[in-house]
């Protein structure tokens, strides 16, 4: 499911019928600490993408921004806690015939059912109410799309071929959204195509990775993923990056009729960077090993020295040097 589906890359063989619904042992830590694994507190990196907007517009250092930005972040964050949660809810009898994801709290039996789903509903009612009372309208908004986008996900649309793969990168691309909305900066049609198809491209990638790992084994992490054929995922990943590339070098070649001032033209030479590690990451797309983004991009130092790069080069663009 977006993000939850996001986080379950293994492919295993399936276990003894016998074994099929045998709890996995809880493990050590109470109620408290499986509602926190429960939350996927590795997965809360991806909200980061909070402070995208802000940074592409130059205005990320200011008090006022990062105070809004850190709120934003907090919400959001428990928005897809509560997706978890109730996610996890729900497929509780499921998960304790998988072999890996029986040892997930809920299945696992350290956090009962109608607690998951009370603190998911806890959280998913706070958020956009706090939202609403703390951020500007839109930001509630998007936060309570978010949430009916993500739980119609974990009931049916993560069944309906294409429709999966689009909600996966509409929560990504709301994540990159909702900074701008809460600091009030316009979001350039460049910015919303190159990080659309940016997080469609990793997505794919993602899947793809999955049906090249299970291709002639027995048993799928989801059932959908068998209904997708390997030269499909391929081509979505590839189109993906292409927009993506294209999206982000007409966004750097825009001046808005300004020239630019510095001692060299960073914006339009991040394009460099920017090119180089979608190259990058596809050789691990292309080997099906693109399973998890984030551990792709901090395992490989050479992708990761390029993302600095990167990042430098457009912070200097930003600042006018």
């Amino acid at each position: 499911m977006t993000d939850t589906a996001v986080t379950d890359t293994a492919v295993l063989r399936p276990r003894a019928p016998e074994q099929e619904r045998e709890p996995a042992p809880p493990r050590a830590g109470g109620v408290l600490a499986g509602l926190l694994r429960t939350a996927r507190p590795r997965q809360w990196i991806k909200n980061v993408l909070v402070a995208a907007a802000p940074a592409a517009a130059g205005e990320l250092f200011s008090v006022h921004a990062a105070g809004r930005l850190a709120l934003v972040f907090v919400l959001f964050t428990a928005c897809a806690a509560a997706v978890y949660l109730v996610n996890d809810a729900r497929d509780a009898e499921a998960d304790r015939a998988h072999p890996v994801k029986r040892h997930r709290p809920v299945a696992a039996g350290q956090v009962p059912v109608p607690l998951a789903y009370a603190v998911g509903g806890v959280l998913g009612v706070l958020a956009p109410v706090a939202a609403a009372w703390l951020c500007p309208p839109p930001v509630a908004a998007l936060l309570t799309a978010y949430l009916v986008m993500q739980l119609a996900y974990c009931v049916s649309l993560k069944h309906v071929l294409v429709v999966d793969l689009a909600v996966v990168t509409t929560g990504f691309l709301m994540r990159a959204m909702i900074g701008g909305l809460a600091l009030g900066i316009p979001l350039s049609r460049w910015f919303l195509i190159t990080t659309g198809f940016g997080a469609l491209f990793m997505v794919a990638a993602k899947r793809y990775s999955e049906a090249v790992q299970m291709a002639g084994k027995e048993g799928a992490t989801r059932a959908l993923l068998t209904e997708y054929t390997t030269g499909y995922l391929r081509f979505v990943w590839q189109l993906a990056a292409g927009v993506a590339v294209l999206g982000y070098c007409l966004w750097s070649m825009e001046e808005g009729g300004v020239p630019h001032t510095s001692v060299l033209p960073w914006r339009q030479l991040s394009m460099i960077a920017f090119v180089l590690a979608v190259l990058r990451y596809a050789v691990f797309a292309d080997r099906g090993t693109a399973g998890e983004p984030e551990d792709v991009v901090l395992r490989d130092r050479a992708l990761a020295l390029i993302g600095v790069v990167w990042l430098a080069m457009y912070g200097l663009a930003v600042a006018n040097w």
